[in-house]
């Protein structure tokens, strides 16, 4: 729907409201205001026609009749009996039980107002009692206030319909002025534009979505110039090698070594394409699938995997904590301890240690993984995350790694509700913990 549409009947319904209440209380006050001076007409015709009554004789009551007013009048005896009424149907009634006569036999006067079984109108009656004893009553038809207020409905309606045009106009200037300075709107720099404060949220949430869709192409930009420069590098050698066995100019005496070097860059090749799946596929995943997994027996069992390898570099694995069980995905929480032992392994000193602590604080679950390795500088603590980043670019060319290896640990932490803290200093090894505690 339009906004000047949904303005417009906005404004017309509340228009059409207004007016609506605005009748009905107009009717009731007029119904009311109508009350007060009928019961003020028959109190003044009561004492009029009851003086006039009394020099007269009863006589004076068939003349009022002869003339037709349209007061009602009737005569009532101690008993209730009816006296005199022009309606021949009112003589057959016992008036004793009438609220109006109730009161003038208590009080010398009453008043009602209700429906006339006889008349079959809305009715105000008066009663006044006589001298003798007996009542004298007179009554008046309502139907004046309903019937002025039906005449007063035909003028609302064509009120409504003037203003129903006015609202109609006024929507659509009033819509016109309050999309220009939308239409105007820089929505490449949502925060830069001078509108509406209520709209001060919708801006700032694009602003965040601009940033953050703008960060996302910069890092697939990044990423896809990382990956390309990565998957070269190999196959570069790989294709250089291959092409000097091909044309037969390797000395038998170093095939091995080409072959060596083919099946090592090959390697590298296969590890990198592991780790941008894996990489892809957690940048993929909203919602891991959870199931209980004990972090001390998984701690073990990467361990257990990667002693080979600790002992070929020298150093010693060590893990120490207790039992700990959390709800996540097994698969990614194995890659996640592993990427951070390995690392502990490669970047570490001949006969330097990793040691691996897993247990519960006050604050949540932890697990952390101290090297005695070469360290990192603090001002790099926070880049070490970034994809394909290498501390030292020369020690990387030794040490056999993708650089997506932290990368794959900070994103599965975060699908883990897990924070990680790093304490490292350069030359005194490195210690990287995650925990539930740091989870922001």
């Amino acid at each position: 729907m339009k906004l000047q549409k949904k303005i417009g009947r906005s404004m017309l319904l509340m228009i059409i409201l207004t007016l609506v209440v605005s009748y009905l209380a107009t009717t009731i006050i007029v119904y009311r205001q109508t009350i007060d001076i009928v019961e003020n007409e028959l109190e003044q015709e009561a004492d009029y026609m009851i003086a006039a009554m009394e020099m007269a004789g009863e006589d004076y009551l068939a003349q009022i009749d002869a003339v037709r007013r349209p007061t009602r009048v009737t005569l009532i005896d101690e008993n209730g009996t009816v006296l005199y009424d022009y309606n021949e149907a009112a003589l057959q009634e016992n008036h004793k039980s009438r609220p109006e006569v109730i009161s003038a036999m208590k009080t010398g006067e009453g008043r009602d107002i209700r429906r006339s079984s006889t008349l079959n109108k809305d009715m105000v009656y008066y009663a006044k009692e006589l001298k003798d004893g007996r009542i004298f009553r007179v009554s008046k038809s309502v139907d004046t206030a309903f019937i002025l207020s039906l005449r007063v409905l035909p003028y609302i309606g064509i009120i409504v319909l003037i203003m129903a045009l006015i609202a109609w106009r006024l929507s659509k200037r009033q819509v016109a002025k309050i999309i220009e300075p939308i239409n105007k709107m820089d929505v490449e720099n949502p925060l830069h534009n001078e509108i509406y404060e209520e709209l001060t949220p919708l801006l700032v949430n694009m602003d965040e979505q601009i940033r953050e869709k703008e960060l996302v192409a910069k890092m697939r930009r990044e990423f896809t110039a990382n990956v390309s420069h990565e998957l070269k590098t190999p196959l570069t050698s790989i294709s250089g090698y291959a092409e000097i066995m091909k044309d037969g100019i390797v000395r038998p005496e170093d095939m091995q070594n080409f072959s060596e070097r083919i099946y090592k860059e090959a390697s590298s090749l296969i590890s990198l394409i592991d780790d941008v799946i894996k990489l892809s596929r957690l940048d993929e995943e909203r919602v891991v699938k959870t199931e209980p997994v004990d972090l001390f027996q998984l701690s073990h069992g990467v361990i257990t995997r990667l002693t080979p390898l600790a002992k070929k570099s020298k150093v010693r694995l060590e893990l120490t904590g207790e039992p700990v069980e959390i709800m996540g995905d097994y698969r990614i929480l194995d890659e996640m301890i592993t990427n951070l032992v390995e690392n502990g392994i490669k970047y570490n000193r001949e006969g330097g240690s990793v040691a691996v602590w897993v247990g519960k604080t006050l604050q949540g679950v932890r697990i952390s993984v101290s090297d005695t390795g070469i360290g990192i500088p603090k001002d790099q603590h926070e880049r070490i995350f970034e994809r394909f980043y290498r501390v030292d670019k020369s020690h990387s060319k030794e040490v056999p790694g993708t650089g997506l290896g932290l990368s794959i640990v900070k994103h599965g932490a975060a699908l883990h509700k897990m924070g990680i803290f790093v304490e490292s200093e350069e030359g005194k090894g490195t210690t990287i913990i995650l925990g539930t505690e740091y989870f922001k």
